[in-house]
């Protein structure tokens, strides 16, 4: 009987350090997973696909509960855990069970941003973050319908591209001046403002929510200008919170979110925490790849390799009904870099690459993202690319033709 290991959260963090974890040492910990959702974890990179009907609600399942009884995992799912007594070291969750551990690892994500806007708790308001929030937006997306999502970032986006699929009339409403101004500089944020609206996709910037208008259920957005945006439905996308309460009120060190070392310890030296609610240098990540890095370094940290955790270089991939957009490093550029930047009008293409020292930093495409991943590779090996200069905004297949031979072969 190998130690007891919980994991708290059923997420895809927690999937993958299972995954991790039970390849490299199997059966050194007997393992538990709790997760407060009903079901086995499933993928929300593709909840955007589901809302679209594009595939069915197995598709966006990680792991079949035979891959789980496979790995020897005690599932405890649709129960929330309430406390932690790190003293007993024991999780207590809400039906009265307790868990014992040798090792705890939290991994519960994070919660969808609400905005106070009087008119938040109506009928038709719902945020974009579960499988529960899809279920509510399907069944008041019927064809026809008017939709305002709030938020204009990458979950508000996909949301929006997801409603447009299952035939609402759908508007985007963002507070800033252009779309995804955290990944994108303005002209990529033009090009992806005009691809969406010729998908009928309304585009209202620089627009401030005010109030959520309707009796007995939402019937329109009111912006601050005194305009009023119909509504059926409206999605708030503004945002993620990491999940603390747990850790907070067990006394363990939280900022934003829960604090950990590189080894993903938190101030607890028998308890970790990876994914969303992790804070790791005073950083807390959002996205899926960072995820996945911890848990493979805490995979290794718990079964006695030496392994640190360092940060992530940040990546945004979008597709929304075949406007691909991706993003990377310093897309805007820091004193002293140089951007190099390709336009294609026709092909509704664009490309800029910032270059430091060398060496690649930033990129960011729209349309065509096909050397997405190669890009990417360069800024995180900080690999030289001087020689490459002359042919790197054109892609691989002009930079590198022999290497870009040799991996379409393999």
């Amino acid at each position: 009987m190998g130690e007891p290991l919980v994991i708290v959260g059923n997420g895809m963090a927690a999937t993958r350090l299972v995954d991790e974890l039970t390849t490299i040492a199997p059966g050194r910990f007997s393992i538990a997973v709790v997760g407060d959702e009903p079901s086995l974890s499933y993928n929300r990179v593709l909840l955007s696909s589901l809302l679209a009907r594009e595939i069915d609600e197995d598709a966006v399942e990680l792991k079949t509960a035979k891959w789980w009884r496979s790995r020897g995992v005690t599932l405890v799912y649709g129960r929330r855990a309430v406390s932690i007594d790190r003293g007993a070291k024991q999780l207590h969750l809400q039906d009265g069970l307790t868990l014992g551990y040798g090792k705890l690892v939290l991994a519960t994500g994070s919660e969808a941003v609400r905005l106070p806007l009087p008119g938040a708790d109506l009928p038709g308001v719902v945020t974009f973050r579960d499988k529960a929030d899809v279920a509510r937006m399907l069944s008041l997306a019927r064809p026809g319908a008017r939709a305002v999502v709030i938020g204009g970032g990458l979950l508000g986006l996909e949301a929006a591209y997801g409603l447009m699929k299952a035939g609402a009339h759908v508007s985007v409403v963002h507070l800033m001046e252009r779309l995804m101004e955290r990944q994108l500089d303005s002209h990529a944020a033009g090009l992806l403002k005009a691809a969406l609206e010729e998908r009928s996709i309304d585009v209202v910037l620089n627009a401030e929510s005010d109030v959520i208008e309707g009796q007995g259920r939402v019937t329109g957005l009111r912006l601050k200008d005194g305009r009023v945006l119909p509504a059926d439905l409206v999605v708030m996308a503004v945002g993620i919170r990491p999940n603390t309460g747990l850790a907070r009120e067990a006394g363990l060190a939280v900022k934003r979110g829960i604090v950990v070392a590189d080894d993903l310890q938190t101030s607890d030296p028998s308890v970790y925490a990876i994914g969303e609610c992790a804070e790791h240098r005073g950083v807390c990540y959002g996205l899926v790849e960072p995820a996945y890095e911890q848990a493979r370094v805490l995979a290794r940290t718990l079964a006695g390799a030496q392994s640190h955790y360092a940060g992530s270089l940040l990546s945004t991939n979008l597709k929304v009904s075949g406007v691909n957009v991706f993003s990377a490093g310093d897309f805007l550029g820091a004193p002293g870099s140089e951007p190099i930047v390709l336009t294609d009008p026709d092909r509704k293409c664009y490309r800029k690459l910032v270059l430091s020292g060398g060496r690649l930093t930033g990129a960011v495409l729209v349309g065509d993202t096909g050397d997405a991943l190669w890009y990417l590779d360069l800024i995180r090996t900080g690999r030289p690319v001087e020689k490459l200069r002359a042919d790197l905004v054109f892609g691989r297949a002009f930079a590198e033709p022999q290497a870009h031979v040799q991996a379409r072969a393999a």
